[in-house]
């Protein structure tokens, strides 16, 4: 076991709290960090090119919480409590000067930039040292490669554009100081982002990855399910994922301009059925498996998708992971606790709350709904608070300090969404609904799997095309817990969706359909940043702003506000512009 590189491990990732509540830059050029990023010294051995990528990982860490804090406030379910912040009503009013707002800034975002390409130089000057390990360095660039996009792709969603740079600099104010450094607006950003995956670099596929696990532990002194590095294997966003999530905002905009987006959306298909069938199509234990899939065994493992000390397998796709016993926390629980020592800085809205028990907008739903029990708890006084981040009663983590809950990149839902969203665009509406509603089926009716139909390109067992391991009828034996939908797993009544285009013609049932999808999100992604970035994906792709505007302002319980905030959307804020 590589003892020294643990430690060193350890030290890397000790992380400073982030006080964005009480501090704020005075501009957003100039950070309030003495922080300095040089390629100057490079690497001397392989010890040093893994820490310094954990360098990387810290700044991600710091981060963490950002789109979360930056967006809920502005989004369809949270709003202020009465101990609030300025700078957080501020968002939640959709104030026009932000400038000042630290939640706001893309500071953050900018010096996870700054240390990726840092990195990226001092990996280009240690490629030919005759010590070097190959695929260790190879791995550890295209790992880079995709922490830099992700975070291009997150501003993307949040602010419409960013400033795109390649050259190593030393601080995020001199990004403001030189011509050079021009601002892309959203569809060249996408753009950008996904010829970054095409290109890789230094000769680099942008889709390599390093087993943390094996690379730790190469004796396996300890069994991967028990190990404590198995954690580390999630903490780089996952290239079909992200290339995913980067080809839908592409489609989006080809939609906007009415160009044929149809290839963007395939791909995205083919990249999410394959990662899914990765996991779904196990050979081994066929019968007990229930990674990544929407089954009856979801609702029993539910909570655990933040109630755990690391990355919940059933789950986890790509986390940011935190542990306190090492100061490595960030602020979830100071913003949405209401215990000592949490500030209780955000609640979930009643109208929010409300959502997820009406029967109109939630088919089927009761008290008894597993992801709004998850969801929301109410304290001995009444005060709700959203507890996905302090789950009540959990064996792991039941202390109101213990704020080292991991954030999830992508987890499999969002990935069982995306494919969603793709499969209506494709036209494969018996599909979509079998994923989102009613689960993929075996059998001899229209809607159940046909390896011969295109209608169900992707999702063929990888050991026998004839057959679908999400049906639970795979060759090699019976899956205890087959496919049952995003919606079906918990005993829901489906969500209507358009299956033909005959009754509101093509654009109006795709459109029915994204904003069915839109609605599955905000219950289940709720209170945890995906939300806000998809309605800013619908808004583009059908140049309608009302479509944020109609989920967001129903929280507001003051008339006059709402209204204010209803003009500002109409008018572009649901970018945050500062």
């Amino acid at each position: 076991m590589n003892t020294k590189i643990i430690k060193l491990f350890i030290g890397c990732l000790v992380v400073c709290t982030i006080c964005a509540e009480t501090t704020a830059c005075s501009d957003f050029y100039d950070p309030t960090t003495d922080d300095e990023f040089s390629g100057e010294d490079g690497y001397s051995s392989n010890t040093e090119m893994y820490t310094g990528f954990l360098g990387i990982m810290t700044r991600l860490q710091q981060v963490g919480d950002k789109e979360i804090l930056l967006t809920e406030p502005r989004g369809e379910l949270i709003e202020p409590s009465p101990e609030s912040a300025s700078e957080l009503i501020a968002l939640y009013q959709y104030d026009q000067n932000l400038k000042d707002n630290a939640y706001a800034s893309p500071q953050g975002y900018y010096e996870v930039i700054i240390a990726c390409n840092d990195y990226l130089q001092n990996m280009a000057r240690y490629r030919n040292s005759p010590n070097v390990d190959t695929d260790a360095w190879q791995a550890l660039v295209s790992s880079t490669l995709r922490v830099k996009v992700w975070v291009y792709k997150t501003m993307a969603e949040i602010y419409g554009s960013a400033v795109w740079f390649d050259d190593p600099i030393t601080k995020v104010e001199s990004i403001g100081q030189s011509d050079k450094f021009q601002s892309l607006p959203l569809e060249q950003l996408i753009d950008k982002c996904l010829a970054t995956l095409d290109e890789g670099c230094y000769g680099v596929a942008s889709n390599l990855e390093i087993n943390w696990y094996e690379w730790l532990d190469p004796s396996h002194t300890v069994e991967l399910a028990s190990s404590q590095y198995r954690k580390w294997n999630y903490i780089v966003p996952a290239y079909a994922g992200l290339r995913a999530e980067l080809l839908l905002w592409k489609g989006a905009l080809l939609d906007a301009k009415k160009t044929d987006a149809t290839a963007a959306y395939k791909e995205a298909a083919d990249l999410l059925l394959a990662a899914l069938g990765k996991q779904i199509n196990v050979a081994s234990d066929p019968g007990s498996n229930v990674y990544w899939l929407p089954s009856g065994a979801t609702p029993g493992h539910y909570s655990p998708i933040w109630n755990n000390a690391q990355p919940y397998p059933y789950e986890a796709v790509s986390a940011i992971i935190y542990d306190y016993t090492h100061n490595q926390t960030n602020t979830l629980l100071r913003h949405f606790s209401n215990e000592y020592p949490n500030k209780y800085l955000l609640r979930p809205s009643q109208a929010g709350i409300d959502r997820f028990l009406d029967s109109q907008f939630n088919p089927g739903s009761s008290i008894n709904d597993t992801r709004y029990k998850c969801c929301f708890g109410q304290s001995a006084s009444g005060q709700p608070y959203l507890a996905k981040f302090r789950p009540v009663g959990s064996s792991v983590r039941v202390n109101a300090y213990q704020d080292d809950c991991h954030i999830f990149i992508y987890r499999a839902t969002q990935y069982h969404l995306m494919l969603c969203e793709a499969l209506n665009h494709l036209k494969r509406f018996i599909a979509l609904n079998a994923v989102l509603n009613t689960g993929v089926k075996a059998g001899e009716t229209d809607d159940c799997f046909n390896p011969e139909k295109a209608e169900w390109e992707g999702f063929a067992s990888t050991i026998d095309p004839t057959k679908c391991d999400w049906t639970g009828t795979a060759n090699y034996g019976t899956r205890k817990y087959p496919s049952m939908g995003i919606r079906g797993c918990f005993g829901l009544t489906v969500r209507p969706l358009k299956d033909n285009i005959r009754e509101l013609g093509e654009a109006g049932t795709l459109r029915f359909n994204d904003l069915a999808l839109l609605d599955e999100a905000m219950l289940e992604f709720a209170g945890e940043g995906k939300v806000y970035p998809m309605m800013n994906r619908m808004a583009v792709r059908y140049a309608d702003p009302e479509i944020v505007a109609d989920r967001v302002c129903p929280k507001y319980t003051d008339e006059a506000l709402a209204a204010t905030v209803r003009a500002r959307i109409l008018d572009g804020a649901y970018w945050v512009s500062l």
